[in-house]
């Protein structure tokens, strides 16, 4: 597939998402399987990251779709500094709760050092902006009644990952410090009725909110 939108750079091609990963401190685009490098200016912060505006900046994108968050995203993440002052140095796990309207969900989430999470979906889009770490992502598609896996990328700091509302995909941290992003969804995420799949099996089943909880606390008492 080839990538339909752009910020200030040209159309690179894409092996399984119909949106983008890319590099928001460089305004350059990552596919899955290659780097395009362009020539136009910089990603550059406006101003400080400032929690309130952030929200207010993404309610606005949002009657743009998709790609206009993935915009507001990118320039938030591209002062990774300013973002950890307003928010916090990560120190223990999080999911935190940043807003919350029906069409649309904004998280503030840290994954312990090492932390591994099993492939899952979300039934909408997503944006997600790493401000400090690392989280590697494995993309999977459905096979029948399991799942199998297609293309993996690496996100770090001031890297912005797009997924389309049918992604599914797995999440690690590689690092043995905390890593932590904003997660922006296009939907309520917190009444949609996902799927977790099994990390043995691959054996699909309804996505366990408490058990994942459980799961970070057991990872972040590990990683004191």
């Amino acid at each position: 597939m080839v990538l339909d939108r752009t910020i200030n750079t040209g159309e690179v091609a894409m092996s399984t998402l119909n949106r983008r990963l890319f590099l928001a401190g460089a305004g350059s685009l990552v596919s899955t399987v290659a780097l395009a490098q362009s020539s136009s200016s910089l990603v550059r912060p406006s101003q400080s990251f400032d929690r309130d505006r952030f929200i207010d900046d993404v309610k606005r994108a949002l009657s743009d779709g998709p790609d206009a968050v993935d915009e507001v995203m990118a320039r938030a993440v591209s002062d990774p500094n300013s973002v950890l002052r307003e928010l916090g140095e990560p120190n223990a796990a999080a999911i935190e709760l940043l807003h919350r309207e029906d069409d649309l969900s904004i998280f503030n989430i840290v994954w312990p050092p090492m932390a591994v999470l099993v492939p899952h979906d979300h039934l909408m889009w997503a944006t997600i902006g790493v401000y400090t770490g690392r989280e590697d992502n494995i993309m999977w598609r459905r096979n029948g009644e399991s799942i199998e896996a297609t293309t993996a990328t690496s996100v770090g700091t001031k890297e912005v990952f797009a997924l389309p509302s049918d992604a599914v995909h797995s999440v690690v941290n590689p690092v043995s410090r905390y890593t932590a992003a904003i997660h922006v969804y296009g939907g309520d995420l917190s009444s949609a009725r996902r799927s977790q799949w099994d990390p043995l099996t691959l054996s699909e089943k309804p996505f366990d909110v408490e058990e994942g909880r459980r799961i970070l606390q057991e990872l972040d008492r590990r990683a004191l």
